[in-house]
């Protein structure tokens, strides 16, 4: 099909290779390069199409986008220009992310202004939850962790995008990764409004999507944090499904009352889902890194997350009390409830414990030993294959019966377990959390581990053979000597893991957060299916 682009014509489609459009008359080749072969959409000042490039090889797919509005008033039609120029400045600064649409070309025909975009095959994220469902906790947080990064990457280059929404997030087909779309609303730095009809303007058309735009923004005065509200708001309808508009709202503050629906989740990921959401801009945070940085106090003890702000017995007080003490945070002595304060200098504390452990957690060799040294735990191994394991003082034990009996009856999160040498073959421990943990030799073949949390955790040496780790996060993982042959490996976030000497034969990448320099390191074979999906070696 050939599609015409004249805003008026009643009859746009055409034959695969006219010429001109056979109802309006209109060239039906653009730019005598472009052809347009469907509509995509409209919103804000342009409508989105499909389209060939016939002056390339193999006549790749692009996106056009033309102006096209719904008046003609000249205040409206000059921002309209003005937007849609600064959509073009925009994508040609920054349209070198792989995560943003690169821009292949700009210019006005016909007094109509086109702006062409490489083409992203793949599903929104609206689309995906209406066809696979609502998202996990561990689903949201691989989602924050890739979506978070270019967030920062757009802010550093002093651009607010106010149109942050599902609908403008496609899953790349190609690799599984986030793209972020639709650039027309974007806003360079904060500037402001200097006329009536200025502001006419932008409030009719420019201000993003409502109820995913936060107050300041819909009042016209934009900030970086804008958008991470929208973010928030972002991850509630892939936590629940619903569009701001199925939400109820605070009629005095004008919150989002969101917390009921999403009850599954972790309390600490609602309190950083809650100051994403935050009405007041001052309140909120102000830029993605806060956001990231929030998201690393994921992993809380169990028994320090659950009921810290209620009345607990006095000796549980004093276990607390002398915990703070030992991490050298100072407190008085305790009190009959936790305070707010408390529960501050209690995170603060659990941050500097992990913190050591994490510090100390180094290897090193001497006198022909490879010794993993750890205030919580020591593993040292010799030549000839012995190996000793010394009981950890920091971390919590737990046995392969009793992880798997916890599992079962419902409990996700072992954050922070000594589980090193357990017995977990074959086992389901899909959408766990082990952020954190010792896992030094344990047996994990044959596992289900999908979309489970590793973030930071050690698995030197374990067996993951044939393991299901498809869309793990194994953020700065330690891999070393792990034996991975034959796993699934597929979109998973391997973003710093330590993998020298991990066996990696046989297993599938596609589509995951991983380096050239981390696969060199590790064993592959013509069996490897590496990041883009290829067999090989390269």
């Amino acid at each position: 099909m050939s599609y015409c682009l004249n805003p008026v014509c009643p009859h746009p489609a055409n034959l695969a290779f006219s010429q001109k459009c056979q109802f309006c008359g209109a060239m039906l080749l653009l730019r005598d390069r472009y052809r347009v072969i469907k509509a995509l959409g409209q919103g804000g000042f342009g409508a989105t199409f499909l389209a060939h490039d016939e002056a390339l090889p193999g006549e790749p797919s692009c996106v056009i986008k033309q102006l096209r509005l719904s008046v003609t008033a000249p205040h409206v039609l000059q921002m309209a220009r003005e937007l849609f120029e600064r959509e073009a400045v925009t994508l040609g600064r920054i349209g070198n992310h792989p995560q943003i649409p690169r821009l292949l070309d700009y210019f006005e025909e016909r007094e109509q202004f086109y702006l062409i975009q490489e083409y992203i095959s793949g599903s929104t994220l609206q689309q995906e939850v209406k066809r696979t469902g609502v998202f996990s906790e561990i689903a949201l947080k691989h989602f924050l962790s890739e979506i978070l990064p270019l967030l920062q990457y757009i802010h550093q280059h002093m651009v607010i995008h106010r149109d942050i929404k599902p609908a403008n997030l496609i899953r790349r087909s190609q690799d599984g990764r986030l793209v972020l779309i639709d650039f027309g609303a974007v806003k360079n730095k904060v500037e402001q409004v200097t006329s009536l009809s200025e502001q006419t303007a932008f409030t009719a058309y420019a201000i993003g999507t409502p109820g995913f735009a936060p107050p300041e923004q819909m009042a016209m005065r934009p900030v970086y944090a804008s958008d991470i509200y929208a973010l928030g708001v972002t991850c509630i309808y892939l936590l629940t499904g619903k569009s701001p508009k199925d939400l109820e709202y605070n009629p005095t503050t004008g919150e989002v009352m969101w917390e009921k629906k999403v009850e599954t989740i972790s309390d600490h990921l609602k309190a950083v889902l809650r100051k994403m959401l935050e009405i007041s801009v001052h309140n909120r945070y102000q830029t993605a890194q806060e956001v990231l940085k929030a998201l690393e106090l994921e992993s809380y003890v169990d028994s320090l997350s659950q009921g810290l702000l209620i009345k607990a017995p006095t000796s549980s007080q004093e276990k607390i009390h002398n915990a703070l003490q030992e991490s050298g945070i100072f407190c008085s002595t305790p009190s009959a409830n936790i305070s707010t304060a408390g529960v501050a200098q209690l995170a603060a504390a659990i941050r500097a414990r992990r913190a050591r452990i994490e510090q100390g957690n180094g290897l090193y060799a001497r006198e022909g030993k490879s010794v993993l040294t750890s205030k919580s735990t020591t593993l040292t191994s010799s030549h000839n294959g012995s190996s000793q394991a010394q009981k950890p003082s920091g971390l919590r034990q737990m046995d392969s019966q009793g992880l798997l009996t916890a599992y079962l009856k419902g409990r996700r999160d072992f954050a922070l377990y000594n589980l090193s040498l357990l017995n977990l073959q074959g086992a389901n421990l899909s959408e766990t959390i082990f952020h954190c943990s010792q896992m030094q030799r344990t047996n994990f073949q044959g596992a289900n581990l999908q979309n489970s949390d590793f973030g930071r955790a050690h698995l030197k040496q374990a067996n993951l053979r044939d393991a299901n780790l498809s869309k793990a996060y194994l953020n700065h993982t330690d891999l070393e000597g792990a034996d991975l042959r034959g796993s699934d490996l597929s979109y998973a976030n391997l973003t710093d893991a330590n993998l020298q000497g991990a066996n990696l034969c046989g297993a599938n990448l596609t589509g995951a957060k991983i380096s050239e320099q981390q696969l060199a390191l590790a064993k592959t074979n013509w069996m490897t299916v590496r990041p883009n999906g290829k067999r090989g070696l390269r």
